[in-house]
């Protein structure tokens, strides 16, 4: 395929999709113009139910709960391909460089100093998103992905070799398997109590919106941030190794 003919295939297809985003857009209702009903009667029943204060979240973790164990391992899947294939290809056809030996152009200072003075902010802001869902417009997917960006500031101010040190690639598989797993056996200790599948068993606290509050939300909220935490760094470890690699012919 020539070059024009690529342009003209990829203008074709922006252009496609353009129109069907502006099509669906279109049939939205007006802000505000809710229909329901089943908002309305989750509005109505889920802080008695589950003394979260957090509806989405009540939602995400309790009465859909089953659809978000499949959400999760399809990020779970996504990062396993992403390292099968990669540490496939590594050790096929390349070897590793020596990271010592990179020449690696130095991280300025006017970056270093901002990202290390945003990292704990961050790494608080992660963790709190991931354990405050039942009271607050959050939850362990916000909170993973905020609380990987806090690892990954470390090597934007240029630190990749202590980035690798503090998040090694077999720990990083096991965090990630264990959030993952954690969020199926909440639901099977909820099956061996006699209970639904992810059926809220824990007690559910005598505050309204308390931090202890909610039952197993906030605990499958937390593992859900474990298992996103680990998935995002394995895979921007995974694609982070490929350079320092150098192929064959090379």
């Amino acid at each position: 395929m020539t070059p024009p003919t690529r342009r003209l295939v990829v203008t074709v297809a922006l252009a496609g999709t353009a129109a069907f985003v502006v099509w669906g857009l279109t049939g939205l209702p007006p802000f505000g113009g809710y229909r329901g009903p089943y908002g309305f009667r989750v509005n109505a029943v889920a802080v008695g139910e589950t003394h979260a204060t957090g509806i989405v979240s009540a939602v995400n973790f309790f009465y859909r709960g089953f659809d978000t164990v499949g959400e999760e391992y399809i990020l779970f899947i996504a990062a396993t391909g992403v390292a099968t294939v990669l540490r496939r290809l590594r050790g096929e056809d390349e070897k590793e460089t020596d990271t010592e030996e990179l020449d690696v152009p130095p991280t300025s200072e006017a970056v270093r100093m901002f990202t290390l003075a945003l990292l704990g902010f961050v790494f608080v802001m992660g963790w709190y998103l991931a354990s405050h869902a039942q009271t607050s417009p959050a939850g362990g997917f916000q909170g993973g992905v905020v609380s990987v960006t806090a690892v990954l500031m470390i090597y934007l101010a240029g630190q990749y070799l202590r980035m690798r040190r503090l998040s090694p690639i077999d720990l990083l598989d096991a965090v990630e398997a264990a959030g993952a797993g954690g969020f199926a056996a909440v639901g099977i200790g909820a099956l061996a109590t006699g209970a639904a599948y992810l059926a809220d068993v824990l007690p559910l606290g005598n505050h309204l919106g308390a931090v202890n509050s909610s039952g197993t939300i906030v605990l499958i909220s937390l593992l859900v941030g474990v298992e996103v935490t680990a998935a995002f760094l394995v895979i921007v470890s995974e694609l982070l190794e490929q350079t320092l690699l150098v192929g064959g012919e090379r």
